[in-house]
């Protein structure tokens, strides 16, 4: 078994899927596919929404409205990763899905140490600031995993990507 790690921004298309199976063609045992994709929690996404309009915090006149966002963001993270692994299955691959909360490099370090995955690959769109810097997931990554560690953009075609 040859188990390879996928961190993922948001759900993958077909061209991802297709571009991802074609890197293991050829490999003698079977690949499963660990998909990754963190969500936010709605605690932080609240309280970086309140700093964006002042940092004034009020206080929630409904508790229950943390708990019904954190519902919408788990339920939509959810329906990407289905989507993700139906495209996976149609291809007859093999396939697993994880959501977190977590920190991502964190969440795919402890991925590739339970799966004893033999690579890792960063699906996202370009951040182009945090790629300078070297403090986007893949640099992390590349810095924290002992496995190889690879970066695609998401939805480009690998003659494109450069």
């Amino acid at each position: 078994m040859y188990d390879v790690a996928l961190l993922i921004e948001r759900a993958l298309n077909p061209l991802d899927v297709d571009q991802i199976i074609s890197l293991h063609e050829g490999l003698d045992d079977s690949v499963t596919y660990h998909v990754l994709l963190p969500v936010e929690s709605s605690a932080s996404l609240m309280a970086a929404s309140m700093g964006a309009i002042g940092g004034q915090m009020m206080p929630l006149t409904e508790p229950s409205l943390i708990d019904e966002v954190q519902d919408e963001i788990v339920r939509s993270g959810q329906e990407e990763l289905d989507a993700t692994a139906e495209l996976f299955a149609a291809k007859d691959a093999l396939v697993t899905t994880q959501l977190t909360e977590d920190d991502p490099v964190d969440a795919l370090a402890e991925l590739v140490t339970s799966t004893s995955a033999a690579e890792a690959i960063i699906l996202t769109q370009s951040h182009v600031v945090q790629e300078f810097f070297h403090v986007d997931w893949t640099s992390r990554a590349k810095r924290r995993l002992h496995v190889p560690t690879l970066h695609l953009l998401e939805h480009v075609p690998f003659s494109a990507q450069r």
